[in-house]
């Protein structure tokens, strides 16, 4: 967060993503009675009309639209609806589809941070004559000694979402706020409370916001039959590469998955490895999910500066985990090497791969691969 531009006498106009919940909720009346001049704007994400009324637990539904006009006109500020359905089909929905049909597991929220949400602020923003633009993520920006921008860890350690924000640059920091990320949150729904906001006790969004019924595999069904798509069925394997039944595709599997398999085996089986190339799925005990290296892609580094040299971090490699002591190598092209002073269990291809040094989020990339 900058303290001092939250502050500030002269008050800055700043556009705030109201996706309906609390947490954005909280982070306009936080701007508002701070001082700033506030625009609200929700970002229509995808068509959820079949998502039944008050159970969905996503976001950017209609019903999450009237919520956040609500919230702004509590407030006092303007609010407006911009229709982002075309580009988070293409980034979001459509990766979402084509990363498990490459036996990857995607995380959709970053796809949508990474390309859709903030740059589509950003030019809202623009367009608005703003300049700055804020969302409701648990997490803080903080101005260094030499004027970079440091983006760090939420004071909520329940709720850090930092994770999911970790490729953030520079100049896209530079014109972020994130106001709730220094509030514990119960505080925030207290603050909202307070405020007389009608979604204070709102549940928070849990699942994937454009599957509305929560289950992904019946989605790439419905996703691979309106695109004409056939099945491809394949072999599920024993660690020692013997048959032990089939499977109707691999993106109905993810590394680490004991559920669903599709067999019985007589004692506990994991998905350890999927192989979309052959169609192979390998089963086998939780003992085979323990790596202590993994190779990841596509690394970028929040200061815009790839280091020369390992470095010794703390890597966070699933969303609800904990950063763990590693050694970072990184190599040409945006590739890195993660080397873990102990095991990590079942590091997921598809997944984040986010380095920490204490509360400082340092860049993160995709894991492409988990080592021996």
């Amino acid at each position: 967060m900058y303290p001092d531009r939250m502050t500030s006498p002269h008050p800055s106009h700043v556009v705030v993503a109201m996706s309906g919940g609390v947490d954005s909720s909280a982070a306009a009346l936080l701007l508002v009675r701070a001082g700033h001049r506030v625009t609200g704007v929700t970002l229509r994400l995808y068509d959820a009309e079949g998502a039944p009324s008050g159970a969905h637990q996503g976001c950017c539904t209609l019903d999450d639209i009237e919520d956040a006009r609500r919230v702004c006109a509590r407030l006092g500020i303007p609010h407006y609806v911009m229709d982002a359905r075309e580009g988070f089909r293409t980034h979001v929905m459509d990766y979402f589809v084509s990363e498990y049909r490459a036996g990857r597991t995607p995380h959709p929220c970053i796809a949508c941070n990474d390309r859709i949400k903030f740059d589509l602020l950003a030019d809202q923003a623009a367009a608005l004559g703003a300049g700055a633009v804020a969302t409701g993520h648990y997490a803080r920006i903080e101005r260094e000694p030499d004027g970079a921008f440091a983006l760090l860890r939420g004071v909520d350690r329940t709720k850090d979402q930092s994770y999911v924000l970790a490729g953030l640059g520079q100049a896209q920091l530079a014109r972020t706020l994130l106001p709730v990320g220094a509030h514990p949150k119960p505080q925030i729904r207290a603050l909202a409370a307070e405020a007389g906001l009608h979604l204070a006790a709102k549940r928070d969004s849990q699942e994937v916001c454009f599957i509305p019924s929560g289950d992904y595999r019946a989605y790439l069904a419905e996703r691979a039959q309106e695109a004409g798509e056939a099945a491809r069925p394949g072999e599920l394997v024993d660690e020692t590469g013997t048959v032990v039944g089939t499977h109707a595709g691999v993106e109905g599997f993810t590394v680490g998955q004991r559920r669903g398999l599709g067999v019985a085996l007589g004692e506990r089986r994991f998905v350890t490895a999927v192989e979309p190339g052959s169609g192979r799925v390998t089963l086998g005990p939780e003992s085979a999910l323990w790596k202590r290296a993994v190779a990841a892609e596509g690394m970028r580094w929040v200061s815009g500066h790839t280091p020369t040299g390992p470095l010794r971090v703390q890597a966070k490699l699933r969303y609800g985990g904990e950063p763990a002591p590693a050694l970072a190598e990184p190599g040409q092209g945006g590739a890195l090497t993660l080397r873990f002073e102990a095991p990590q269990r079942a590091p997921t291809p598809g997944q984040a791969a986010v380095l920490y040094d204490g509360e400082r989020v340092l860049g993160g990339g995709t894991i492409s691969q988990a080592l021996d």
